[in-house]
C-alpha cells in the first residue's frame, strides 16, 4: 500500500489516477481482513475487542498526526526540488508504510507453535484458550455455507452501515471543519485531529469494557448511536467551530469505535477458514459504502440542494446498523 501510495505523487490524467485507486482498493481489501483474522488465531474471543481497540487506534491515530502533518507539508514543501506540497506529501507519508511492511514480514510468527518468544508453558496456555474458542464456535460451519448463512449477510450489512459513517469523518471531516470558518490548512489539520484523539478514549474504553462485561451487542449499539446523534446535530452548529468540534467528536468516537468491537462479532460464532472467509466478505461488502456513500451524499445534494441531507443520510445509516445489532441474539456473539 505504501509504494501505490507513493505514486499517487506521479498522477497526471484521470485514467492513471483510477487505476491506481483501483490497485491501492485492492491492497486495502486484503489487509483488514487478515489482520483480523491473525490475532483471532493468537487470542480468545474474550479477549479480542480490547486487542482490536488497540489495533484500531492506528487510524485515529494516523488522523492526529497526518492531517497537521499533511497540511504542513503541502504549504512548506510546495516547489521544492520542482514538486508541488502535495506530491510531497504522498511521498514522505509512504515511507512509514513501506518500512513497517518490511520489518512485519520479517518479525512476525505466522501461529502461536511456531513463536520463538514464547515459553512451551505459555504455548500451551495459549492453544488450550484457542482450543476453546474453536469449540464454542458453530461446528457446522463450513466455508462454502457461509455464502448463505443469514448471519453472515446481517454482520455485512452492519459493517456496511458504520462504513458509511466511517467514510463521512475520515473524507469529509476537514471540509465539515472548514465549512465552519477556518481557511489555514495547517489550522483545519490541527482542529482536525480532536475528533480523532475522542475516538482513541472512546476506542479504549469501550473494548476493554466489552470484554470485561463479555458484551457485544449494546457496546456496538452505543457507538452507532453516538454517531447517528452526532451528524445529527451538526446542521444546526456548523456556525460555530468550537460547537461544531463537539459534535464531531461524538461522531467520530462512536463510528470509530465500532471498527474494534465490530470485529469480534464474526470470530465469535465462526472459527478458521469459515471465519476468515465471514471477515473477508463482511469487509468488501463494507468497503462497497466507500464507493456508494460518495454517489448518495452527492445526489442528496444535488436533489435537495442542501448539504444536510448528507449527515441525515448519515445518521439514518448509522440508526439502521445499530437496529441490525440489536437482532442478533445475544447468545450467538456475547463470549
Amino acid at each position: 500500500m505504501g509504494i501505490l501510495s507513493a505514486c499517487f505523487a506521479y498522477v497526471e490524467t484521470p485514467t492513471q489516477f483510477y487505476t491506481l485507486r483501483f490497485l491501492l482498493g485492492l491492497a486495502e481489501a486484503g489487509f483488514t481482513p487478515g489482520i483480523v483474522y491473525y490475532l483471532s488465531c493468537w487470542y480468545p474471543s474474550h479477549r479480542r475487542a480490547k486487542i482490536m481497540a488497540i489495533y484500531c487506534m492506528g487510524s485515529p491515530l494516523s488522523g492526529i498526526i497526518g492531517n497537521p502533518l499533511s497540511g504542513y507539508l503541502m504549504g512548506s514543501m510546495a516547489g521544492v526540488a520542482g514538486f508541488g506540497g502535495w506530491q510531497w506529501m504522498f511521498l514522505i507519508e509512504a515511507v512509514p508504510a513501506v518500512l513497517l511492511g518490511c520489518f512485519c514480514f520479517y518479525y512476525l510468527d505466522n501461529s502461536i507453535a511456531k513463536a520463538k518468544w514464547l515459553t512451551s508453558d505459555e504455548k500451551r496456555v495459549l492453544e488450550q484458550a484457542k482450543a476453546e474458542d474453536v469449540k464454542a464456535a458453530d461446528p457446522q460451519a463450513r466455508v462454502g455455507k457461509v455464502f448463505t448463512d443469514p448471519r453472515v449477510w446481517l454482520i455485512s450489512l452492519i459493517c456496511f452501515c458504520y462504513v458509511t459513517g466511517q467514510y463521512g469523518i475520515t473524507l469529509w471531516l476537514p471540509t465539515f471543519i472548514k465549512s465552519t470558518g477556518v481557511s489555514d490548512p495547517f489550522h483545519i489539520g490541527l482542529l482536525s485531529a480532536i475528533p480523532y484523539m475522542a475516538a482513541i478514549v472512546a476506542m479504549y474504553f469501550f473494548g476493554r469494557s466489552a470484554d470485561k462485561h463479555r458484551e457485544r451487542r449494546w457496546h456496538l449499539i452505543i457507538p452507532c448511536m453516538m454517531g447517528a446523534i452526532g451528524f445529527l446535530a451538526l446542521p444546526w452548529v456548523m456556525h460555530n467551530t468550537a460547537l461544531s468540534l463537539v459534535f464531531l467528536s461524538l461522531a467520530a468516537a462512536g463510528i470509530l469505535t465500532c471498527t474494534p468491537l465490530f470485529w469480534s462479532l464474526p470470530t465469535a460464532f465462526l472459527s478458521g477458514a469459515a471465519a476468515a472467509t465471514a471477515i473477508a466478505m463482511s469487509n468488501s461488502i463494507g468497503n462497497l459504502a466507500g464507493f456508494t456513500s460518495g454517489y448518495m451524499i452527492g445526489y442528496l445534494r444535488d436533489v435537495t440542494q442542501s448539504g444536510n441531507s448528507a449527515y441525515f443520510m448519515i445518521a439514518g445509516m448509522l440508526t439502521l446498523g445499530a437496529f441490525c445489532i440489536w437482532t442478533l441474539p445475544a447468545r450467538l456473539v456475547n463470549r
